[in-house]
């Protein structure tokens, strides 16, 4: 009798194991990206179709090599002072390269350009060193800006350039991924400390993920044409390790201000990285 009960035993045994899987843990359908990211960047896109005018946002994990786009992903416009980053970088390399020579007033210009956006501080930098046409070509081909250009009409100089998302993106993981570690800590650093004009954008991920931004604003006006509009843009990384590198553009409505491009950008990231909207602002006060 008790081999029986154990035959039987063994067949019950048998016959629920044969009879249904093991479960499984919930499978994970959001993709790479998990979930709760998926959640967020739905609610992104959401804002992004609420605005009038053109606007595209790039994320990318530096980790993992996953790439997020929404809005206009081709949208090409000009940059503002975002270039300002690659002119630091360009500077710092030739420095380190010997080809040219920064002194304390070239340092502390740099720092202006990256803290405040200090025009005046990049019209001088350019002047002194800058070759229009072996600077842009340094930026296309070394720092992948291979969209970016001098706009048609306009004076071959830092503040008159048409980019992508993308290739403020491909800029930003040069200096993380390529720079120098030395000018890649400087510059860090750097984006890390703005001053009041460029806190949004990028910034709007928020304190708790130590994000590090250059800005850009432009009140725009094409060649021949009458009609003027705002364009912002934003270039940053956001996360340990600077994880995220971030990059948006915004060419509003002719009939937006600079405010509201300021805030749509800044709320859009925020959104992006889980932070509380609307974000909190500096709006910079002119060109």
């Amino acid at each position: 009798m008790r081999l029986v009960a154990v035959i039987v035993m063994v067949l019950l045994v048998a016959g629920c194991s044969a009879g249904r899987s093991p479960k499984a843990p919930p499978a994970d359908n959001c993709g790479p990206w998990g979930c709760e990211q998926r959640t967020r960047f739905t609610a992104a896109s959401a804002l992004l179709q609420q605005q009038k005018g053109h606007i595209g946002i790039l994320v990318k994990d530096r980790v993992s090599g996953q790439v997020w786009q929404a809005g206009e992903k081709d949208l090409r416009t000009w940059a503002g002072s975002t270039p300002k980053l690659a002119l630091a970088v360009t500077l710092l390399e030739r420095a380190r390269a010997g080809t040219l020579k920064l002194d304390q007033k070239d340092t502390a210009r740099i720092d202006a350009m990256l803290h405040v956006s200090d025009n005046e501080a990049a019209d001088g930098l350019w002047d002194k060193f800058a070759d229009s046409a072996s600077t842009m070509s340094r930026w296309q081909s070394m720092y992948g800006m291979t969209q970016a250009s001098y706009v048609d009409g306009w004076p071959k100089r830092w503040g008159f350039v048409k980019l992508t998302a993308q290739d403020l993106v491909n800029l930003m993981g040069y200096v993380l991924d390529r720079a120098d570690p030395a000018d890649r800590a400087a510059l860090v650093g750097k984006m890390r400390a703005v001053g009041g004009p460029q806190q949004w954008g990028v910034w709007g991920a928020g304190a708790p993920l130590r994000p590090g931004v250059k800005d850009g604003w432009d009140y725009c006006v094409e060649k021949g044409d009458t009609v003027y509009r705002w364009v912002v843009s934003t270039v940053g990384f956001v996360g340990p390790d600077e994880r995220y590198v971030v990059a948006a553009l915004y060419d509003e409505a002719p009939e937006l201000d600079l405010a509201a491009g300021v805030h749509v950008l800044t709320d859009l990231v925020a959104t992006v990285f889980g932070a509380s909207v609307p974000a909190p602002v500096v709006v910079p006060e002119d060109v």
